[in-house]
C-alpha cells in the first residue's frame, strides 16, 4: 500500500528533477515470477521511458499494477538523479585530483620521497660494472 505521504515525496522528487508526467511514456506489460493466475493473465508489469533523458524503466516485482507504477517512478526518478549527480561528482572529483596534485608536500612525505630516491641510486650504483671485474657472473 503506497501512502499519500510516499507519493508526495515522489512528486516533489520528481519536480526537484524537473520530471513531468507529460514527458514519460507508460506501456503496461506482463509480469514475470511468481504469483500464479494474476500474473499470467493480468498485465500488472510496467514500462516507464521518460523521453527526454531516455532512459527506460520495468517494474514488475508486486503483484498489483498501482504498486508496480508507483515502483517504476520511483526506480526512474533515482536513476535520473544518478546520472546528474554523477556528472558532478566526476567534475569534483576531477578539481579535487588537480588540487591535490598542485599541493605542496609536507616535510616528511618529501624527506621520505627523498630517502628513497637515495636508497634506489645506491642500489642502481651497486650494479654499476667495476673496472676489470664482471659483476654479473
Amino acid at each position: 500500500m503506497i501512502t499519500r505521504k510516499k507519493e508526495e515525496a515522489l512528486r516533489a522528487k520528481m519536480a526537484r528533477f524537473g520530471i513531468k508526467e507529460a514527458e514519460l511514456e507508460e506501456h503496461f506489460i506482463r509480469s514475470r515470477g511468481p504469483g500464479g493466475q494474476n500474473v499470467n493473465k493480468v498485465s500488472t508489469g510496467v514500462y516507464l521511458k521518460h523521453i527526454l533523458s531516455g532512459v527506460e524503466v520495468k517494474a514488475y516485482s508486486e503483484r498489483s499494477q498501482a504498486l508496480n507504477r508507483y515502483a517504476a517512478r520511483k526506480i526512474l526518478v533515482n536513476r535520473i538523479e544518478a546520472m546528474v549527480l554523477g556528472r558532478q561528482s566526476e567534475e569534483r572529483k576531477r578539481i579535487e585530483k588537480i588540487r591535490r596534485q598542485k599541493r605542496k608536500r609536507s616535510k616528511r612525505a618529501k624527506e621520505k620521497m627523498l630517502d628513497n630516491k637515495r636508497m634506489h641510486s645506491r642500489k642502481k650504483g651497486l650494479r654499476k660494472k667495476v673496472e676489470g671485474f664482471d659483476v654479473q657472473g
